[in-house]
């Protein structure tokens, strides 16, 4: 039996942070300052977080590699589970030429590469992301975009900045579900709670999209429908959270957004810029001799006859499918019925208590088989099988094609949640939580930050959100700040941690083809992550006193 100790070093809980920052500190160096690939970077902070939970902390090593395999069977189920045949479904419409037709419909639309990337990235990704979630809307949005011309590391800085406002709700809001059950609030008056925050970062998304597509300029020339988009998605995205349900925040938005601006586009079309965009204000990255012939390939058969009505309706029939069977999952007498296959047991020769003494509900794992979304996901593409005319051999070639592509992912994946996990156990993560949570009346300001670094560490709004819940809670109370407030707040901030975690990096590397290169993604995202958290900071900061409590409900 292993007792958490959340002030090892020299009796201080501010010298303990310290340690306990040195596997987050690694990583991040690894990642932006060397350059490092991610699975490898992923494995030292491992190894890092292994030696302080040992050395530092007293962790019987037994019992920390115990906690590392936990995590990292964690990272493959249900995470990479979902990852794995969300990519599967779409590696097929690519195989039957249906993500061509797709792909065309979106160009119809527009022709200007900045209203693209608002409407695919933000509003196509954003569907994706309310119903697989957990780094899925990177993968299709960014290799989407290649397609119709954007540069590789441009297309993944764009897919991942984008999957920002979404977050909270993914997944048919299992990140807001799973914080209701950690912290005990109701779901849906968090639900309601984060839909009064995130929709504000909603309306400034889309603006930085176009900034990073084009510059200045395209900020200047398609600003209209920037705002529109994040204001239509804001909106919808907050009606829906505090009047309909929480779980189709993100289903209502994307599809409200997608509508005003093809509505805008089809009232006026923007110019076209005639010259290459940039990325982050930079200069424009030179096209790999792969990716002009992916691009030429894309473009072949763009000038051939127009694509039929059977064909455009077999090419949006995949997501008109999973739609259908996670909505027919949600159903309560369905989910029932499904969540009796789910197990749970303790993971074998775990045993771990808190600094108080109590067992952590982390030792315990679910197989969650039938409701997970990544099994929905698998019975969606079993359809989509059907609906597509693709024989059971193609299918299977195709998921194998899918494990060769994510292979790097799914490692960096399982070892960034097997150091989630072994921080988590030990009490790093305990220990810099507790340090930030005596800031007092102050950490209303703080309190966003605990959620991007879970998000940023596990990849998972909802890992942070377990991972942080019930500690914001107790924070609250001692400093006299409103639960809901500040557990909402750990799912809101947690969003912006999504863009810089190093799984969704190697999901986006992996999507676009630049394995090894997750440190430059990482440099040209880092930047926007921690601008949109200052402005959650203040924002929570100021729904924590007079001038914004009436938004707390």
């Amino acid at each position: 039996m292993y007792q958490q100790v959340l002030d090892p070093v020299a009796d201080s809980l501010g010298w303990s942070s310290l340690v306990a920052a040195l596997p987050l500190a690694v990583l991040f160096v690894l990642l932006g300052g060397v350059r490092m690939r991610a699975w490898q970077a992923s494995l030292i902070a491992l190894a890092v977080a292994l030696a302080v939970a040992v050395w530092t902390y007293g962790m019987p090593a037994d019992q920390a590699l115990l906690a590392g395999a936990e995590g990292a069977a964690f990272g493959f189920f249900p995470i990479l589970w979902i990852v794995i045949n969300a990519i599967w479904v779409y590696n097929m419409t690519v195989e039957t030429g249906h993500f061509d037709v797709l792909r065309r419909t979106f160009a119809q639309v527009s022709d200007d590469r900045r209203i693209q990337a608002i409407l695919i990235a933000f509003s196509f990704g954003a569907l994706i992301e309310a119903l697989a979630g957990f780094g899925t809307p990177v993968a299709v949005t960014s290799v989407m975009l290649i397609a119709l011309g954007f540069e590789p590391l441009k297309a993944a800085v764009v897919a991942l900045t984008a999957n920002t406002a979404p977050v909270a709700f993914g997944a048919m809001a299992t990140p807001v579900l799973t914080l209701g059950k950690v912290t005990g609030q109701d779901s849906d008056t968090l639900g309601a709670m984060v839909g009064r925050q995130t929709p504000i970062l909603a309306v400034f998304v889309p603006l930085v999209l176009v900034l990073i597509v084009d510059g200045r300029r395209g900020l200047r020339e398609t600003w209209p429908a920037a705002v529109l988009c994040g204001a239509a998605f804001g909106l919808a995205q907050y009606g829906t959270s505090n009047f309909v349900s929480v779980p189709l925040a993100d289903v209502v938005a994307s599809l409200v957004s997608a509508a005003a601006v093809v509505a805008l586009v089809r009232l006026r079309r923007p110019h076209t810029p005639p010259r290459p965009a940039v990325v982050a204000g930079g200069a424009a990255d030179e096209p790999t001799p792969e990716f002009a012939a992916r691009v030429e390939r894309a473009g072949s058969g763009a000038e051939s006859a127009p694509d039929s009505r059977a064909d455009v309706v077999r090419a949006y029939a995949p997501y008109a499918i999973i739609i259908a069977v996670f909505v027919v999952c949600q159903i309560d007498g369905v989910k029932d019925q499904l969540d009796r296959a789910t197990r749970t047991f303790g993971w074998p020769g775990l045993h771990l208590t808190s600094a108080s003494g109590k067992p952590l509900a982390s030792v315990t794992f679910t197989l969650n088989y039938l409701t997970t979304p990544g099994t929905q996901m698998l019975v969606a593409g079993l359809l989509t099988m059907a609906a597509l005319g693709v024989g059971f051999g193609r299918a299977l070639r195709a998921y194998g094609a899918t494990l060769n592509q994510l292979k790097w992912a799914i490692l960096t994946v399982m070892a960034v949640l097997a150091l989630a996990f072994v921080m988590n156990a030990s009490g790093q993560t305990i220990t810099l939580g507790t340090w930030m949570a005596g800031a007092g009346g102050a950490f209303a300001l703080l309190s966003p930050i605990l959620g991007w670094l879970g998000t940023a560490v596990t990849g998972s709004d909802t890992s942070s959100n377990s991972l942080f819940g019930a500690l914001q809670i107790t924070a609250a109370e001692k400093a006299d700040l409103s639960p809901v407030l500040m557990a909402a707040t750990n799912s809101s901030g947690g969003v912006l941690g999504k863009m810089v975690s190093p799984q969704n990096l190697a999901i986006a590397a992996a999507a676009v083809g630049l394995d090894g290169r997750e440190g430059d993604i990482f440099r040209r995202v880092v930047l926007w992550s921690l601008l949109f958290l200052a402005g959650m900071c203040v924002l929570s900061g100021l729904q924590s006193t007079g001038v914004l409590d009436w938004m707390v409900p």
